[in-house]
C-alpha cells in the first residue's frame, strides 16, 4: 500500500482510553496520544499512568476508510474536536528516524555512533548505539552532561553504578572509558534487556551485568550514577549514597534547575556537595563521600 489516511481528533485526557478504543473497533491500525498543551509529565510515581489534560489522538487507517463516517459517533463524546484527515504516504520510517539519529561527542574522546553511519575520524573511544525503547542515546541534556563528565574523569579500573541503567549508555561508557566491572539497575525489564543488547553490540557483555533494584547485588561502588528524575532521586538519597564507597563519586542527573537546591539538600546528611554544571533547564550535580 502506497499510503494510509490518519485522522486526527483534539479531546479531554479522561476520554482517551475510550477514545482509542472506539477507533481501534472501528479498524484504526495504530492510535498515537500526544500532548496537546506542551504539558509535562515528569515524575510519576510506581504504577501510576498519568495522561495530560489535553490530548491529541491520531489515528492510521487503511486509505479505503470512510472515516467520515465515523464522526458523529465520536463529535458525541464529552470534548472530542474533529481536527481532520490527512493522507500519509508509505516511506522508509526507520531509516527516515536513524537518519536524524548522527554521531555525537561529549567531551574529549568519547563518540556515540549509530550503526547508520561511519565511525568519525576523530572518534577515540566510541560507543555504539541506535535510538530504541529505553531511554538514553545521549541526545538529551541529562544524558550529555554526564557522558561528558565521565570523558573528563574516565573511571580507569573502577567498579561502577548505574542505577535506573535505561539503554545502559552510561555504564557502558564508563567501560569503554577504562572501568573495569559495571552494574545496572532499573525497574523496567525492558530497560534491561535493552542494556544486556547494546553490551553485545559493544563486545562489553562479559563486564555488565544488570538487576531489578530487589536483585541487585549487595556492596559499594566507587562511581555511582544516577540519571533518573528529581523525585526519585530525592526518595533514594539514603539509598544511593550508601552504595558509594569511602572517598568514592555520585553523579546525578535528570535534575531540573529548580530543583538542584532541593536534591543538594536531600544528600546532605550523607555525602559533601562537590559540583553543578548545567545545560539548558537540567543540571549534573556531583558528590563525594570522603
Amino acid at each position: 500500500m502506497s499510503h494510509w489516511q490518519q485522522l486526527a481528533l483534539r479531546l479531554p485526557g479522561t476520554e482517551a482510553e475510550a477514545i482509542q478504543q472506539q477507533l481501534e473497533e472501528a479498524g484504526a491500525l495504530s492510535v498515537t496520544w500526544l500532548d496537546a498543551e506542551d504539558q509535562p509529565l515528569l515524575e510519576p510515581a510506581p504504577g501510576e499512568q498519568p495522561v495530560w489534560d489535553e490530548v491529541i489522538l491520531k489515528g492510521l487507517f487503511e486509505a479505503e476508510k470512510d472515516l467520515n463516517a465515523l464522526r458523529p459517533a465520536l463529535e458525541a463524546r464529552p470534548g472530542v474536536q474533529w481536527l481532520g484527515v490527512e493522507t500519509v504516504h508509505n516511506q522508509a520510517w526507520e531509516r527516515a528516524w536513524m537518519d536524524q539519529f548522527q554521531p555525537m561527542r561529549f567531551g574529549r574522546r568519547l563518540w556515540i555512533v549509530p550503526s547508520s553511519h561511519a565511525v568519525p575520524e576523530a572518534a577515540e573511544v566510541v560507543l555504539h548505539l541506535d535510538p530504541g525503547l529505553a531511554f538514553g542515546t545521549g541526545t538529551h541534556a541529562t544524558t550529555a552532561l554526564c557522558l561528558r563528565w565521565l570523558d573528563a574523569h574516565p573511571p580507569e579500573g573502577m567498579k561502577v553504578l548505574d542505577y535506573g541503567c535505561g539503554s545502559g549508555v552510561l555504564a557502558l561508557a564508563a567501560l569503554l572509558l577504562g572501568a573495569e566491572q559495571a552494574t545496572g539497575v532499573d525497574i523496567d525489564p525492558q530497560a534491561l534487556e535493552a542494556s544486556l543488547e547494546n553490551a553485545r553490540r559493544n563486545g562489553l557483555q562479559d563486564r555488565l551485568t544488570v538487576h531489578t533494584p530487589e536483585n541487585q547485588p549487595a556492596g559499594d561502588y566507587p562511581l555511582v550514577l544516577a540519571n533518573i528524575l528529581a523525585g526519585p532521586l530525592c526518595a533514594l538519597a539514603e539509598t544511593l549514597a550508601t552504595r558509594v564507597a569511602t572517598g568514592g563519586t555520585l553523579v546525578l542527573s535528570g535534575i531540573l534547575a529548580d530543583q538542584a537546591d532541593t536534591v543538594r539538600n536531600a544528600y546532605a546528611p550523607h555525602l559533601r556537595f562537590q559540583h553543578q554544571e548545567n545545560q539548558d533547564d537540567w543540571v549534573r550535580l556531583v558528590f563525594a563521600r570522603p
